[in-house]
């Protein structure tokens, strides 16, 4: 079968974006939930989720996170997702986690999974810096 090209195909977009043939590519997707550690010191809680908050931006400033964000309260005890790129494997991925307060003092637990999304996923970012009215 003959490939056809799509008109709007970009080949150098694309490539910086690590898509494949159908402009996809794997990410690390992580379910962040509830922690075993029960602690109720709000020292220890506001140092942990704000050491959380300014990891989330220093990962987001190196390009490896791309997507944060909580969800709503649910019977499972999830709390947020995170979608990391140019991360390759589960072992890489937890060593990252580990730099987060809240996974570290164990406030927030994870589950590590391969989701395959559009190349183009990572784009979103600069445009959203244009539309916080207030920032997080």
């Amino acid at each position: 079968f003959p490939v056809t090209i799509d008109p709007n195909y970009d080949e150098n977009l694309a490539k910086k974006l690590g898509a494949d043939a159908f402009g996809m590519k794997k990410y690390k997707l992580v379910i962040l939930k509830t922690g075993a550690t029960t602690s109720t010191d709000k020292s220890l809680i506001e140092k942990s989720f704000n050491g959380h908050m300014e990891n989330i931006n220093r990962l987001v400033k190196e390009e490896k996170l791309i997507v944060a964000g909580p969800l709503s309260k649910n019977e499972k005890t999830y709390r947020g997702i995170f979608i990391f790129q140019g991360v390759e494997t589960n072992e890489e991925l937890q060593k990252i986690l580990q730099t987060d307060p809240a996974i570290a003092a164990g406030f927030l637990d994870f589950e590590m999974y391969t989701w395959y999304g559009s190349a183009a996923l990572p784009e979103y970012l600069p445009i959203s810096d244009k539309i916080w009215k207030s920032k997080p």
